[in-house]
């Protein structure tokens, strides 16, 4: 199905971030995914080509423009250079990380920290996860005690995306018992003593993107890093979770089209029993099923940032989006895996790094588990 979601200016755009890409990313990813981290100047070249804080207001260097659009944009020109890992920080840090200082910080916040976030010379990471506090939020112990012009920050966190080349994290604290009244956000500045990163986890996939366990030990952050008002982080997690959902939809869907559309090259060229794979039958009905869902997933999806773009998407839709196209990412990579043969196990071969690459989007962001559980909930049942 034609798409009409962007106009000139989105397509430029995209246009720009694929000669990025390839010029700068690309050449070297396969050197990145086996060191485990991308480099820091990764951001700093994105932020450089006006890839960074689209959302941002001119005057503290953005791109002037609360258009999703752009971060979709990215997103799938991410995954058709099949550079995941990497794209990852970048989408985290535009997607999920920005709408929290564009919403909640005030003026001298964002005078201090915004140009940074935009040139890439602050790299951005959020803090929520803890050893024992996945999606249960109530479960968050890291503990923030006032003491006169500062916090002091006691806990840890781990699973935590850009942990390593963060240079400010939103951390969610505890500072008070309350349930839903108890949570707060604070930026904790990369240097602040007692502030700690521990290891960069070994993961099954997404190897260039450095994932990590950080410890606070009686880390004094000042009062002026709170992140609006104190015992108000509950909500404001709850507020920015659909957009970050959405992006992981984006992401979730637009790999899974890029493995579809290198696997369709693939069958068109190898051969067995002296004709390509792609004219069996099999395969032929496996790309239609997958070509099916795909386009129909597509139609949600651009949908649901419409939606964002007009402050109407809610918690629901953002839901069933990151549900649906993370199960069909799954899906759609296992069948086209399966259609490689063994070649689709080697390495070597984006299809067997995509299937590793896919597996989290059904956790992180809230599980399908959970997605399902807020879904149901809209049902009166």
């Amino acid at each position: 199905m034609k798409r009409n979601h962007y106009d000139e200016d989105h397509l430029a755009f995209g246009d720009s971030v694929r000669t990025f890409l390839q010029k700068e990313v690309v050449p070297h990813y396969l050197a990145w995914e086996e060191a485990e981290i991308s480099p820091r100047e990764v951001f700093t070249a994105a932020g450089k080509n006006g890839f960074l804080g689209m959302a941002v207001d001119e005057q503290y260097g953005g791109g002037g423009s609360n258009d999703f659009r752009f971060n979709q944009i990215l997103a799938e020109e991410v995954a058709n250079a099949g550079v995941t890992g990497t794209g990852l920080g970048i989408t985290l840090h535009n997607d999920t990380c920005l709408p929290y200082f564009l919403t909640y910080a005030n003026e001298e916040q964002r005078e201090r920290w915004l140009p940074g976030i935009v040139s890439g010379d602050l790299i951005t990471a959020v803090g929520m996860t803890e050893p024992g506090a996945g999606s249960d939020l109530a479960g968050i112990r890291t503990s923030a005690v006032r003491d006169g012009d500062h916090y002091i920050v006691n806990g840890a966190k781990t699973f935590i995306t850009n942990g390593i080349n963060a240079d400010l994290v939103i951390t969610v604290v505890r500072t008070s018992p309350d349930r839903h009244t108890g949570l707060s956000l604070l930026i904790v500045e990369r240097g602040q003593e007692g502030f700690e990163r521990g290891r960069n986890l070994n993961k099954i996939g997404l190897h260039s993107q450095d994932t990590a366990e950080l410890s606070f030990t009686d880390v004094r952050v000042p009062v002026a890093n709170l992140l609006g008002e104190e015992g108000k982080g509950f909500l404001q997690l709850v507020k920015k979770l659909p957009q970050e959902r959405l992006s992981i939809a984006v992401s979730a869907l637009a790999e899974a089209r890029a493995a579809f559309n290198n696997t369709l090259a693939y069958v068109n060229e190898r051969k067995a029993f002296g004709k390509s794979i792609g004219s069996f039958q099999n395969s032929k009905f496996v790309l239609a099923e997958i070509a099916t869902e795909l386009d129909v997933a597509q139609a949600f999806v651009d949908q649901s940032v419409v939606a964002l773009n007009a402050g109407d998407l809610d918690a629901v839709d953002a839901s069933k989006a990151k549900f649906y196209c993370t199960e069909l990412q799954g899906r759609t990579i296992d069948k086209c895996l399966q259609l490689h043969g063994g070649y689709g196990y080697m390495l070597e071969y984006p299809i067997a790094r995509a299937y590793a690459d896919a597996r989290v989007t059904r956790i992180y962001g809230g599980s399908s588990e959970i997605m399902k559980e807020v879904i149901s909930r809209s049902l009166g049942i």
